[in-house]
This record gives C-alpha cells, structure tokens and sequence, in this order.
C-alpha cells in the first residue's frame, strides 16, 4: 500500500535547539517509518524578513542539515530539499495568490503574531513576509501532502491552504489538488530558558542540539525557578517554572518528577538539585547527537540535499504541469508531450 505523504520544515535562521527536538524532530523520525516523508529547508520563506543579511540564512541551511542527520532523519526515508531551488514552488504561488484577497491574508492570526514577533512597523512590512501563507501553500500542495506537523499557532496555515485547494479545483473542474491535514505534535511547546518566551534561536533563549557540556550546564543553571524560592525550606511554585517545563518534556521518570514537585512545592528541595537532575538528562540526551553531527562531512551533507532536491523538484513539477493544464496554460508542455 503507497504510504501517504507528510510535509515538514525549518526556516535555516541558525542551528536547531532542544525545543525543536521535542517539538517536530522527535515526531519527524517516527512518521520517516510510516509516511513518505519530505522535509524542507525553507530558505526561500526566510528570506522574507533576512533579505538584507541572506548570509544568515546561507550559512545555516548546512547547519539545519546536520542537526536533522543527528538526530536520527534518515535520507533514504526522509526526502531533504532546499526550498529555493525548487523554482516550480515561486510559480504555483504566483497562481495561488490569485486566488487569495490581500484582506484575507492580512487577517490571519499567524501573520499578525510574527509581524508582532518581529517588530515590523506598519509601512516595513515586506510584502513576501505578508504573503508567506500562499507560499506555504504551495509547498504543501506540490508534493500533494496529505499531513503537516504543525503546532496549534499554524492552523491558520492550513485552513487556508485548503481553501485555496478548494477555490483552485472548483474553478478550473479539477481535483489536481489535494487537501492537507494538520498533525499536531502531541509535545507542549519548550519555553525558553529565561521562562519569558517560546524557546527561540533568535531571542537567544535556548539550548541548542549542538552546545558544548559546558554551555549546556552553563545555561541549565541559568535556568528561571521561582523568584521567591530564596531558602530551601521556602515553599517553591511548579507552574511556570522552566527547570519543571523541561523535566516534564524530556525526563522517563514520571513518578520521580511528581514527587519531586509535591517536596518543591512544600520546601525543602532546592534549585541546584532539580537543576543538577535536569543536566544529567540533557547532557546524556545531546551527547551522541552532538558527537555524530560533528563526525558528518560538509561534502556529504551537500550530496544528502542535492540528491533530495532534484527528487522534489521531479515531484513538484508533476503537480505544477497539472496545474497548468487545468488552468489551459500549458502550451508548449503539450507540443512536446
């Protein structure tokens, strides 16, 4: 039975952290077994808001790469692609965005969170940034996904993918197009280290895949608690602390935390010890990521996406020719065939 097709990505910003772990790759190794996997490097989608430091995107699509290797992606199960040299994707937006009001694109709860994530003044934004959604949307429907792993703030995304599916096949009498399912990650999203925000490359708050023990123990310590836990005997808060939030994500012991918060919460048990556990798990979690993604070779890294990009760019082709032919635009397609 043909294995039905999941779609999934990272924009190449900077290495990725323990966040993303527990958020997407964790799942990403588990459905490379049961679904035909295609994982995206979005460079192109990163360029939206990095189009006067491109170099920052560049430098870190081998970065992104590695991590994805280390963790366990397979690239004989798991097809790896650069966004940006699948030219058929840019095309199918341009169809796409015909598709879509400016209106509706400009209420999505998602854009509006990132452009407020950003700090874009009201006149700055970029118009590619605003229009990302219908980009995403052709990503999706090029390789015909039929799941995306998303978290909740990316239902949006799909909502609207689907409507264009929807709108393109009635248009245009087809069914070329195929709708897509959000595949919500069944992990609480990692807060970051100073307990403030989201894990996050750019706001610094996170522990990468790739840090050094010393930095991993560096930042554990770091770690917000609880401001009022001053002495140990103090009764100490488990909602909102960061030590807890990781523990829960990435410690088996589950009987062991539960006991461990019962004595936080009445005093008695201090920071340093909670934090000294939390070190533990993390440095015996990253040790063979770390030690398998610097035994990897840039020239090998390179031949993982150059083999999975002109595998997508077969698949992506495929759906834009149908396209074309339900729009009636493929003139010269047809004088070859």
């Amino acid at each position: 039975m043909k294995k039905k097709i999941a779609l999934t990505g990272d924009r190449p910003t900077g290495r990725l952290h323990i966040g993303h772990y527990v958020g997407s790759l964790k799942n990403r190794i588990e459905l490379q077994h049961s679904f035909e996997q295609y994982i995206m490097v979005a460079d192109a989608q990163a360029l939206t808001d990095y189009s006067e430091n491109p170099k920052k995107v560049i430098d870190n699509i081998i970065e992104v790469i590695a991590d994805y290797i280390a963790v366990g992606i397979d690239q004989e199960m798991s097809t790896i692609f650069i966004q940006s040299q699948i030219p058929e994707l840019p095309e199918l937006t341009s169809y796409y965005m015909n598709l879509v009001s400016l209106s509706r694109v400009e209420r999505n709860p998602t854009v509006k969170a990132e452009i407020a994530l950003r700090n874009f003044e009201k006149n700055s934004v970029p118009t590619g940034f605003v229009c990302y959604p219908i980009s995403q949307a052709a990503d999706i429907t090029a390789f015909k996904a039929e799941i995306v792993p998303v978290g909740e703030d990316q239902l949006p995304m799909i909502e609207l993918c689907n409507e264009i599916v929807r709108k393109f096949n009635r248009i245009y009498k087809t069914n070329c197009l195929k709708e897509a399912k959000a595949y919500l990650s069944k992990s609480t999203r990692l807060v970051g280290i100073d307990g403030k925000a989201k894990a996050s490359k750019s706001l610094n708050n996170a522990i990468f895949l790739s840090d050094s023990p010393e930095v991993i123990k560096e930042k554990v310590y770091a770690m917000y608690t609880d401001p009022n836990h001053i002495k140990v005997s103090d009764p100490g808060k488990v909602e909102g602390n960061v030590v807890f939030a990781y523990l829960d994500a990435l410690y088996d012991e589950k009987e062991e935390i539960a006991s461990l918060k019962s004595g936080y919460s009445k005093g008695g048990l201090g920071d340093m010890v909670l934090k000294a556990l939390l070190n533990d798990v993390l440095q015996k979690l990253l040790r063979p990521i770390r030690e398998k993604r610097f035994s990897l070779k840039k020239e090998d890294l390179l031949e993982i996406c150059f083999s999975g990009t002109q595998k997508a760019k077969s698949v992506a082709r495929r759906t834009l020719f149908d396209v074309k032919e339900a729009i009636g635009i493929n003139f010269f397609d047809k004088i070859h065939q």
